[in-house]
């Protein structure tokens, strides 16, 4: 297919392909004459990758660059690949972690609960990873606002996020094609977060309804 059809197949306009190809995120097409470039059904793919993580992942180019450097890497296990890919995805803190000495002692005691978190679960996670910082500033966060008892029920989350976890893998794993598991794990991961964040708010609706609301029934 010529680059005009590639472009009204993958709503990716011309320019824009032209220029994943210069930074090396597209493979040129195969030349037909000095002009003149075909494309195939993997370019269609490729190009669905990556407004995949730009659009729904939210990375920049350069980090796009760095996860299809992984998809091209044969070699790379599959599950070391789907890490890397997912750790891109999570939010990285290097600004202040809070008000001063205090809030600095906070986030030191918030990591080493969520060292003792990875621990007590067997996680094959390492406790300084992307995702384990931001567990630890999000309960930091907590304390700081006076809600350092929420903790309490961390354990129940990660009961939650166990299942959640087996089910994002057991769909991923439905898929053969490494740019397709990729794609799962960055749309999952961010559309998944969103899907699990509504239904929370509505089993918090239903909960709070039965344990505050005198047992009727209420809708929002």
């Amino acid at each position: 297919m010529r680059i005009g059809e590639l472009s009204r197949r993958t709503g990716v306009s011309v320019p824009t392909i032209k220029f994943y190809v210069r930074e090396g995120l597209l493979p040129a097409g195969r030349l037909t004459s000095p002009n003149q470039a075909a494309y195939e059904e993997t370019h269609v793919r490729r190009l669905r990758l990556i407004r995949a993580l730009i659009d729904v992942g939210g990375l920049s180019v350069a980090a796009v660059g760095e996860v299809i450097a992984a998809v091209d890497d044969h070699e790379r296990p599959v599950h070391r690949l789907l890490g890397e890919a997912a750790e891109r995805l999570v939010p990285r803190y290097g600004g202040e972690s809070g008000a001063g000495e205090e809030g600095e002692g906070a986030l030191v005691a918030a990591r080493e609960r969520v060292g003792e978190l990875i621990r007590e679960r067997e996680w094959r996670c390492h406790p300084g990873s992307p995702a384990a910082e931001a567990l630890a500033v999000a309960l930091a966060a907590l304390e700081s606002v006076g809600h350092e008892r929420f903790g309490e029920v961390l354990g129940a989350y990660a009961d939650a996020a166990e299942r959640v976890a087996r089910a994002d893998l057991e769909y991923v794993a439905r898929h053969v094609a490494r740019e397709e598991l990729v794609e799962s794990v960055a749309v999952g991961t961010v559309l998944g977060d969103a899907l699990f964040g509504a239904l929370r708010r509505l089993a918090q609706i239903d909960a709070s309804s039965r344990l505050f609301g005198g047992g009727k029934k209420r809708a929002e």
